[in-house]
């Protein structure tokens, strides 16, 4: 796979995710947002499942302890991401989730920094003034006026950008990318589920209320987006790979206007796109300068 098909799938990648927004704040009109991610992640884990056996039996080795702990790192991490994203979506905009959840590829280098001790480039610090700037214009202009949901959501964006990273340093070690999203899959819905039994109610018609929803992001925004990520992963930069998926933030708010008939003021807006020329900046400006260096 060329590194122009390898980004053409995240960009599939984003576009399914932006749709899953929809679907993940209708369905808590029936069920609790535990319980939906530990079920929708339980139906991506059995579709990705006959994947990754098939997968198997082509690898040139098998899996070891230190690639199941590594499989688990990266699930613990789309759980707390998938749990605070799922849970602030109760108090926020599809909209503002969207963009929100993109900041992680402000994140990811930030990261970086932090526990690969990897030195940022400097355009982080004009981008991370941005994305603050962005925040502020997306919540009319006071920080008061930030939900709890909207908090939720910028932690997810965090550990979203822990996975990306953890994704990235890890799948070319094993060389098992269905392997790696059947079991982050299933850590998550065992969390999920095991999160829910202990704090939320469920009943059938609760399941049978919210099937559609469960049904389109486990199969779909999980199963299959999330193993597009992965492998599209393989064959592009973490960089290259985080501007494509924060599409899904354009996305998301496509299908909330069309869809849910969301609304913002002009300051939102301005906030929206704001957030989104951080998003741009921390990836194209790098690779802008890398591509000049290669040409001196």
């Amino acid at each position: 796979m060329s590194r122009l098909q390898a980004n053409l799938v995240l960009l599939v990648t984003a576009a399914i995710w932006g749709g899953g927004f929809v679907a993940q704040a209708t369905a808590m009109d029936n069920i609790g947002p535990l319980w939906f991610i530990g079920l929708r992640f339980a139906i991506a884990t059995l579709c990705c499942l006959p994947f990754a056996l098939l997968e198997s039996r082509k690898a040139s080795r098998p899996l070891n302890t230190r690639d199941y702990r590594n499989f688990v790192l990266i699930g613990l991490a789309l759980f707390f991401g998938a749990a605070t994203q799922q849970v602030g979506l109760q108090t926020t905009s599809v909209t503002n989730s969207s963009f929100l959840t993109g900041l992680y590829v402000v994140f990811v280098p930030a990261i970086s920094v932090v526990f690969l001790g990897r030195r940022p480039h400097w355009i982080i610090w004009p981008a991370a003034a941005l994305s603050l700037a962005g925040i502020f214009l997306l919540s009319g202009g006071s920080l008061s006026h930030l939900t709890i949901g909207d908090g939720l959501t910028i932690v997810c964006a965090v550990f979203w950008a822990i996975q990306l990273t953890l994704v990235g340093l890890f799948v070319g070690e094993a060389n098992r990318p269905l392997a790696l999203s059947t079991v982050q899959f299933a850590v998550v819905a065992v969390g999920g589920m095991l999160a829910g039994w202990l704090t939320e109610p469920l009943s059938i018609a609760a399941i049978t209320g919210a099937l559609k929803e469960i049904l389109y992001v486990g199969i779909f925004s999980s199963g299959l987006a999330f193993a597009l990520q992965v492998i599209g992963q393989r064959y592009t930069t973490a960089p290259q790979a985080a501007i494509f998926l924060s599409s899904e933030a354009l996305f998301g708010a496509m299908f909330g206007a069309l869809l849910l008939g969301e609304k913002l003021g002009p300051m939102g807006y301005v906030g929206c796109g704001t957030l989104f020329v951080a998003m741009v900046m921390v990836e194209t400006v790098p690779e802008i300068a890398r591509w000049r260096a290669r040409k001196a």
